[in-house]
């Protein structure tokens, strides 16, 4: 599209095209040089200028899709508030480009397939039948098909057999129709199985089976193998050519033909699918060779050992079950069902296929069916022709005269044969004795043997494909760091080299260590574990009934996918209960693993969509239930600021709620709405992620309000939800109230009232040394943005970016200089102020630490429902505060100190609370020290009107003039109450100066009756000079019980 130069704010759209909607970019030049790319108006089917722009799925894209371009739609401030008309045209804002980052969380590289290469330079992309349905064929059609069936249909007969292939086939259908759900859910990406447990359930899921899932893969490959070994090294033995011995021999094979294979794979994916299509012509011609041979007439020697073509009586006599050498229908079918574990061949190359969500459910459901008819047709063609007995002696006919009644081998001495010698030593030929069954029938017996080949090395193909790409998908998620060496992929086609070389190496071990014997059941119960989570996936995601949850592909039903993970849960425990311990063992070890590494990703998954509906759900059912003192637990609203600003005060808060109640950390943005909301919105994640990495189980709260005390007033009435609402509001003592200003005093208090207006429970903090670091947050950040910023020039200045190793040191060297001029442009703290934040900052980080030993001492004066009892005693069961005992301190009469400190004793006992001490004061009445009153009177001087002296109009005019401050009439009204804060600090200082936390219940001032200032008189002499001290009070109602 072509570039224009803006003109003076006017465009012209000459690069508009009537056949898009995509406007012409454009560059404006600013007074300081600085260029920017500003989002342009155009003429849209609208008929007009407008921002606006018609849905386009360009929009929807994340960045740096490999299929388009991503476009950035209009934002609803750019819309909403920044667009005014000059002149009748439309004023175009400076907007920033597409900044590359994914949306919504969505890691940058989780992007949707490309769409088909036209040319050949392009990566090479499958279709349904050369992707999935031949590929998944190949693999359900193993040496089962040839070495094992006629054995399994002996045993259990037709009738039984036909329902171990169909119950075979029910776990692996829906498993088909719960992943055609899946896959069809929206863009799917490499990586199969795990890709599609990962997006639907969560990395710890899909981290999980993943990895189990590629490891079952890379050692599925030495399982085939050295079945293609076994066979090969058969025919040597059979032909007097062992090369060393059978064990060594089958490890040389074996070894030669991972190495083959590894080389057709390495040589990229068409050289594979050409392989694969000259083994499945392979495969189908000795499946037909065994039909055709049914048919040929059978000779003597055939009917010797058991062949008779077709017979009626043969097929009923094989209906039956004939169970032998302790086998029974479970382990028959614990044998059959691994042939059936191949459905995921294709859905494993999903990042090699042209459109995934039409080829896999397509296929895999396509060869589902096929290979079913195929096991059956040959199953029941065997069934009809082949005795379970044979002696193999052409000898052995029956003699003219003699009747059949009673035979053990009724059919074939109906057809002039005597077996009935095996059933008393074993027998060499038969369905029960041989595996060569189907070489016998065959029209041509090496061309069974041909299949068999076939059979096993398109399977050990597929799963050395198919677990490298598996294993790079869940290496590019980087769940788990030390493995994303094995991301990196090579050529047109991405391919995962390091992992192909990594499954060789794990091939080959497995193949040189032998006894495979142990390791199938595992393998098999790994395969089964992922086609479980396949299913819960599609069940959960129909359960959480998500919006976002969208399938194309209809034909499935949540609660039939429910029965396919637990019927794949059952037969991990029937094919071999300790592998399926083993498996679920590995899995939720692995699961902890991922949980408690918690990878910085955000797929959408059902995880989520669940535990939003149980949380709405369990929100919904609280608000039905009154709210008992029994089940009361702090509610913490704390006015933090921004999540960095007090931390001290979020310690205290977090370690009163922890995990088991609601703590919002708050903050007021003070300023006309439209200068501030962008800085709120920013703040909003970036707050809320701090918690987070911190571990502080608390929520981010901001308002954007003129005055400070209104968006108090928004946060104190509008949080929450439900009966999860906060019930205490928490803040620290405002130090500066001196020099604050009467609004900013104002403000301030006003908050308390509306606090107590709104009937929350209200804790101040005061810690001598302040509680505000946010100007100390502040140069950090600026020292880490210039630090950012220098690494970044270095880096563009640097050759090879950055990795050279000659130019480090300089590099080092040109940051630390640009970054102490940026940082010292105001020039370093005087020493007496960096004392001072050193200070705040250890401050700020006592509550984080554990407490040394000491006390918590609770001046608990005023009975306010319990709260002031409450809190202190949540605090000693936290870790950090349990070596903290606690001391109550009451008010007493002179003359009854013992009788209230038993009363009290009592109370607290009956409220089963320990604490070590109780200490009644009876002489709290006594008038204060001068000392400490002239520090009150020095305090509020400057806040005192002194209209006592003044005539009656003059001193009118005073209250009218200076509202806000303390009239003579005030302070004698309430001259005992502030001799009672001033006397009560000298107690503390004299009971509590050694105490960890102080608690004292905070004065309340009447409305309209307490100014301001001295209130906060009141609470500044209170509690002065003390170790960290919250003064409490309780919305007098009872948060203490003594009755169960």
């Amino acid at each position: 599209m072509e570039r224009l130069k803006s003109n003076g704010g006017e465009h012209d759209n000459l690069g508009y095209d009537s056949t898009l909607d995509g406007p012409p970019i454009y560059e404006t030049s600013f007074s300081n040089g600085e260029h920017r790319t500003v989002r342009p108006s155009v003429v849209s089917a609208f008929g007009h200028d407008t921002l606006d722009r018609v849905p386009n799925i360009d929009f929807y894209r994340n960045a740096g899709s490999v299929s388009g371009h991503r476009a950035v739609r209009p934002s609803l401030q750019e819309l909403h508030n920044v667009f005014q008309k000059q002149n009748g045209a439309i004023s175009v804002p400076d907007t920033v480009e597409d900044d590359g980052e994914g949306s919504d969380g969505t890691p940058s590289d989780d992007l949707e397939s490309a769409i088909p290469a036209d040319t050949k330079k392009g990566p090479l992309k499958f279709g349904w039948i050369r992707g999935v349905l031949i590929r998944c064929m190949l693999n359900i059609w193993g040496v089962m098909l040839f070495i094992r069936l006629s054995w399994i249909f002996g045993q259990a007969g037709w009738g039984l057999g036909v329902v171990v292939i169909l119950l075979s086939c029910v776990v692996t259908t829906i498993t088909g129709l719960s992943m055609s759900a899946i896959c069809t859910n929206g863009v799917v990406r490499g990586g199969g199985a795990y890709y599609m447990i990962s997006r639907s359930l969560g990395p710890e899921f899909g981290g999980s089976i993943g990895l189990i899932f590629a490891f079952a893969n890379a050692v599925a490959v030495a399982m085939y193998v050295v079945g293609f070994a076994e066979t090969v090294v058969e025919l040597l033995k059979d032909n007097d050519a062992i090369m060393v011995d059978v064990i060594n021999d089958i490890r040389i094979i074996g070894c030669i033909t991972v190495v083959l294979l590894l080389a057709i794979s390495v040589a990229g994916m068409e050289w594979e699918a050409k392989a694969q299509i000259l083994l499945l012509v392979i495969l189908l011609a000795a499946i037909v060779n065994v039909f055709v041979g049914t048919f040929i007439p059978a000779t003597p020697e055939k009917k010797a050992i058991g062949h008779f073509n077709y017979q009626s009586n043969i097929f009923l006599e094989n209906f039956p079950p004939a169970f032998r050498d302790g086998e029974s229908f479970f382990s028959v079918f614990a044998i059959f069902f691994p042939a059936a574990t191949g459905i995921l061949a294709g859905a494993n190359i999903s990042g090699d296929l042209r459109d995934p969500q039409g080829a896999i459910p397509k296929g895999t459901l396509l060869a589902i069916l096929i290979t079913a008819v195929t096991y059956v047709g040959v199953a029941l063609c065997v069934s009809a022709t082949v005795v379970r007995d044979a002696t193999g002696n052409i000898t052995d006919l029956i003699t003219a005269g003699v009747s059949c009644d009673g035979s053990t081998a009724l059919s074939a001495c109906e057809l002039g044969y005597n077996f009935s010698s095996c059933a008393i030593e074993k027998c060499e030929f038969g369905l029960l004795n041989t595996n060569q069954v189907m070489t016998m029938v065959s029209g041509w017996g090496p061309l069974i043997i041909a299949g068999t080949f076939s059979a096993t090395l398109s399977s050990a193909l597929a799963s050395l494909v198919s677990a490298p790409k598996v294993f790079q998908a869940l290496c590019k998620d980087n769940i788990y760091t030390i493995l994303h060496f094995f991301a990196k992929g090579y050529g047109k086609n991405n391919e995962p080299i390091r992992g192909y070389i990594l499954t060789f190496i794990i091939s080959v071990a497995f193949i040189l260590i032998g006894n495979l014997n142990t390791i199938a059941p595992i393998i098999s119960n790994f395969f089964l574990a992922s086609y479980a989570l396949i299913n819960f996936s599609c069940f959960h995601a129909s359960y959480a009934k998500s919006p976002g949850w969208r399938p194309a592909y209809k034909l499935y039903n949540m609660w039939l996918s429910l029965l396919g993970a637990l019927l794949c849960c059952v037969v991990m425990f029937v094919i071999n209960w300790w592998a399926a311990l083993l498996t679920y063992g590995i899995e939720i070890l692995l699961y902890i693993y991922v949980t408690v590494k918690k990878p910085d990703v955000n797929w959408g998954s059902s995880t989520q969509a669940v535990t939003f509906v149980s949380a709405v759900s369990n929100a919904l059912s609280l608000s039905g239930v009154e709210d008992h003192v029994k089940n009361f637990r702090p509610q913490i609203l704390a006015m933090t600021g921004s999540a960095r600003a007090r931390p001290a005060l979020l310690d205290l808060a977090h370690s009163l709620t922890k995990n088991y109640g609601l703590c919002l950390t708050c903050e007021v943005i003070v300023g006309p709405r439209s200068e501030v909301l962008e800085e709120m919105n920013a703040g909003m994640e970036k707050n809320q992620l701090w918690l987070r990495k911190t571990k502080r189980k608390a929520f981010y709260a901001a308002v954007a309000c003129d005055r400070f005390r209104q968006g108090a007033e928004s946060l104190l009435q509008a949080s929450g939800l439900g009966r999860m609402k906060p019930n205490i509001l928490m803040v620290g003592f405002q130090k500066n109230w001196r020099t604050a200003g009467t609004e900013a005093v104002q403000s301030y208090v006003g908050v308390l009232h509306d606090a107590f207006d709104f009937e929350y429970g209200t804790v101040i903090l005061r810690m001598d040394q302040g509680l505000d670091v946010s100007h100390i947050v502040e140069a950090e950040e600026e020292t880490l943005k210039a630090a950012r910023e220098q690494q970044a020039l270095d880096k563009d200045v640097m050759p090879n970016g950055g990795k050279a190793k000659g130019l480090f040191k300089k590099s080092r060297k040109s940051s630390k200089q640009v970054l102490t001029t940026r940082v010292s442009v105001c020039g370093p703290p005087p020493p007496q102020v960096a004392k001072m934040n050193e200070r705040l900052l250890e401050a700020s980080a006592r509550f984080q630490k554990k407490q040394p030993k000491g006390t918590i001492d609770v001046w608990w004066l005023f009975d306010d429902g319990g709260l002031t009892l409450l809190l202190p005693y949540i605090l000693t069961t936290r870790k950090k505060w349990k070596d903290s005992k606690l001391r109550i301190f009451i008010a007493g009469q002179p003359g009854r100190c013992e009788q209230d400190k038993q009363e009290m004793k009592s109370l607290v006992e009956q409220f089963r609370i320990n604490c070590t001490d109780i200490q009644v004061i009876d002489n709290i009445h006594v008038q204060p020290s001068a000392e400490s009153f002239k520090k009150l009177e020095d305090m509020i001087e400057p806040f005192c009107l002194h209209d006592g002296s003044k005539d009656v109009a003059q001193a009118e005019a005073m209250r009218k003039e200076q509202p806000w401050k303390i009239t003579d009439e005030e302070l004698s009204s309430f001259e005992e109450k502030t001799n009672l804060q001033v006397r009560l600090n000298e107690l503390l200082q004299e009971h509590s100066k050694s105490a960890n936390l102080i608690i004292v219940s905070m004065p309340i001032a009447r409305k309209e009756s307490v100014s301001d200032f001295l209130y906060m008189a009141w609470l500044d002499i209170l509690t002065k000079d003390l170790p960290p001290t919250l003064l409490i009070r309780g919305n007098h109602t009872s948060v203490l019980t003594f009755y169960s």
